[in-house]
């Protein structure tokens, strides 16, 4: 890993040319090369050129991947591990991330005890102001411990944690994060749920839909009241459910409604991936990972700190054989990219958008996810290969942190 510096000039390598503020390759939303100059952290100019440096004709342009689920990655979980995570942690995390073309990332705390959250919040914190990790953490999502009790829509969250939405323990919540809780998941059906959402809305917390079994009239209240996205659309649900009244239908048809989709090829089969992106289209879905500790681990049984048996198969499945459910991803956001991409037939460009502007528009980031003159300069050079998007050099907020680009010669 190498660190871009301003100050140097940087040579021939690898067949494309880099200098001290400029990257050239095909830019992601219309195949035609491109000139990107660099300066004090930001996309200064864009330029069109006729002509790339010879050998780069088949890297691609774009803005750094932008991740709103990441429970951990690494072997780092940002909930379990017994209290154990560091700021260290977050840094391995977080510089693993930047290797899968991830420069910005959301990190997620599940279903826990008061005690834990609010300690690994506090670690979070701190973690986000580390300026080496260049402002790759925005802030925080929390999901749960506010979702249903009952099996299947639970998922993999401890029961015994699974409590009711409570703004006195968000609040505290917060304040351990240094008031950076960007999104919070709930289960609307829940006592105290309206009032939850309310005051959510109120202080400018982002409210998601996820883990519930709400009737179609709850899910329009909590719209109503302001809840903007449903956290991994079509998982956090039951395997039966009845095929009228459930709570998928009200969420797919109600269009002020975001989703996010993990696509990994797990959490999913491709005609939901389908159904779900012709209905929501480009601009209201996002690409998540709901990525965990697991990944990059090789395949076997692992004992989570609940004691509970969860199962990473060979061919990357992380299951929960308890309740016979997925029990988050072992697969980078990438790789959901090119799955939605190979699966809908969206373009680069499109598949793109779910996965970097629409997160930053949702979450007001304002100052990424689009390669805009002024725009923070995270971006990422790529070759896309049997629909697999094989990330050469990433770079954050003008740094390169990762180069693949000699190891591959």
């Amino acid at each position: 890993m190498k660190k871009f510096r301003l100050t140097l000039i940087f040579a021939f390598i690898s067949s494309f040319l880099f200098s001290q503020n400029t990257i050239t390759g095909i830019l992601y939303s219309d195949n035609k090369p491109v000139s990107v100059t660099i300066k004090d952290g930001k996309i200064s100019t864009i330029k069109r050129i006729k002509k790339l440096p010879e050998g780069s004709e088949n890297l691609y342009l774009a803005p750094g991947l932008i991740d709103n689920q990441v429970n951990g990655f690494a072997g780092v979980s940002f909930t379990f591990g017994g209290g154990e995570l560091t700021p260290e942690g977050v840094k391995k995390a977080t510089e693993a991330l930047w290797e899968t073309g991830v420069t910005t990332f959301l990190p997620t705390l599940t279903t826990n005890s008061n005690e834990l959250l609010k300690k690994n919040f506090e670690v979070l914190a701190k973690a986000k102001e580390d300026p080496s990790l260049l402002g790759s953490i925005p802030g925080f999502h929390l999901e749960g411990p506010f979702i249903s009790p009952v099996d299947g829509f639970r998922g993999a969250h401890p029961l015994r944690f699974v409590r009711k939405p409570d703004w006195n323990e968000f609040t505290e919540l917060n304040k351990a994060s240094g008031n950076n809780i960007l999104q919070v998941t709930i289960a609307p059906e829940t006592e105290g749920a309206f009032d939850f959402i309310s005051k959510c809305t109120s202080s400018g917390i982002l409210v998601a839909l996820g883990h519930h079994n709400a009737s179609a009239g709850i899910v329009k209240k909590a719209i109503d009241m302001g809840a903007v996205i449903a956290t991994h659309f079509g998982n956090g649900c039951a395997n039966s459910i009845n095929r009228h009244l459930n709570p998928l239908w009200p969420q797919l048809s109600d269009d002020r409604l975001m989703i996010s989709i993990i696509g990994d090829g797990f959490h999913l089969n491709p005609e939901e991936i389908r159904v779900f992106y012709k209905v929501k289209g480009p601009y209201k879905t996002i690409i998540t990972s709901d990525v965990t500790s697991y990944a990059t681990l090789p395949p076997g049984k692992f004992m989570n700190v609940e004691g509970d048996t969860i199962e990473l198969t060979p061919e990357g499945m992380i299951r929960y054989p308890a309740q016979n459910v997925l029990a988050g991803s072992a697969s980078p956001l990438k790789k959901g990219v090119a799955n939605v991409m190979r699966v809908t037939g969206c373009s680069l460009t499109e598949a793109i958008q779910m996965a970097t502007a629409n997160p930053a528009q949702l979450y007001k980031l304002n100052d990424r996810g689009k390669i805009e003159e002024g725009k923070r300069a995270d971006l990422i050079l790529f070759q896309i290969v049997d629909h697999e998007f094989i990330i050469k050099q990433t770079f954050v907020s003008g740094h390169l942190v990762y180069d693949n680009v000699i190891n591959s010669r």
